[in-house]
């Protein structure tokens, strides 16, 4: 396929700025490359405090502002008053705590149904992620989870079956509906060091992807993890390699989506770089326009290092073409047994 020349932008700070690389890509390149398919604050019981930076990918320069989600759900009140209710749990059963917002002054007859949310750990440092709210079916709610962010929407009966990556040992995750009320539900994850975790995350209809090329693959080799070849938790049980889950509700208005990949700390016999990509397709929806993310990074030591990103997408002109950022995400290392 004929290949667009590459574009070159301001050279002299491309090297400060993180050597973030700006690439235009034709559609052509694109479909040789893809195929033709192509604010709740966080009510945490401990937050993690990270150095955040914004990039401005139009002119490469580092910035001060940070990701804001605040405007994205109204905020979850957990006053000292609200009733917390411990469920009964043995050693191995995680623990749930559902939360109730405050209750106005009103008849009994229109006070709300109880909430209830539970965590339990599965395999590959995930969580199985339940929420029972028989009041509130069909309804947009928000998962929040060490500065990991998404939406999803109850079913018929008010309930939430999902599984989710866990990104600390001791894992919290508030679910929170838009009218305030929610629920708590806590999992201690005991294979969390055995994996590396990335995360990208943003809102709406913008046309990023994550992708990563496992021990030099090229782009649809058998190597290539996204979220049109995501493969499944068994890939990394078994050895085989990495995987990538999407985790929020796309059909939703303003969805807000987390994608997330995976990757065992260590492998049988293997000593390579998965390298990380950040792309931006330029759409209808996006182009013309700055579109923002967020990244969140879960490497060996156990820290959370996040980064935030704005992009400031060419015009609809160029819809079709794609924005390849080069060393936004740490490649990670893999270390042989």
């Amino acid at each position: 396929m004929a290949r667009m020349k590459e574009i070159a932008t301001a050279a002299g700070t491309l090297a400060c700025a993180l050597g973030i690389g700006y690439v235009m890509q034709s559609s052509d390149a694109a479909t040789a490359r893809y195929g033709s398919d192509a604010a709740v604050k966080e009510q945490e019981l401990r937050r993690l405090s990270n150095e955040n930076a914004v990039l401005e990918v139009e002119d490469i320069v580092l910035t001060s502002a940070e990701f804001n989600a605040a405007p994205l759900e109204p905020t979850v009140e957990l006053p000292d008053s609200a009733p917390v209710m411990l469920a009964a749990a043995s050693a191995d059963e995680p623990i749930s705590r559902p939360v109730s917002a405050p209750i106005a002054t009103e008849p009994a007859a229109t006070q709300t149904c109880d909430i209830t949310a539970n965590a339990r750990p599965v395999a590959a440092a995930m969580v199985n992620l339940t929420l029972a709210a028989p009041c509130m079916p069909n309804e947009r709610v928000t998962v929040h989870h060490s500065g990991m962010i998404f939406t999803q929407t109850t079913s018929d009966t008010g309930a939430l079956d999902i599984t989710v990556p866990a990104l600390a040992q001791d894992a919290t995750f508030v679910i929170a509906f838009g009218n305030g009320e929610g629920a708590v539900a806590d999992a201690k994850i005991d294979d969390l060091a055995e994996f590396d975790r990335v995360v990208l995350q943003w809102k709406g209809d913008t046309g990023f992807q994550m992708h990563a090329r496992e021990f030099g693959s090229d782009y649809d080799g058998s190597g290539h993890v996204w979220a049109g070849k995501p493969r499944s938790v068994a890939s990394a049980i078994t050895g085989e390699g990495g995987f990538m889950t999407v985790n929020g509700d796309l059909s939703a208005a303003e969805p807000l989506v987390a994608e997330v990949y995976t990757f065992p700390a260590a492998m049988e016999n293997a000593d390579a770089r998965v390298a990380l990509t950040v792309e931006a397709e330029v759409i209808q929806a996006n182009c013309g326009q700055e579109i923002e993310a967020q990244s969140i990074e879960l490497l060996g030591d156990a820290t959370l290092r996040t980064r935030d990103l704005s992009v400031a997408v060419p015009e609809c002109d160029a819809v079709g073409s794609f924005l390849v950022l080069n060393n936004l995400l740490q490649d990670m290392k893999v270390a042989g047994h």
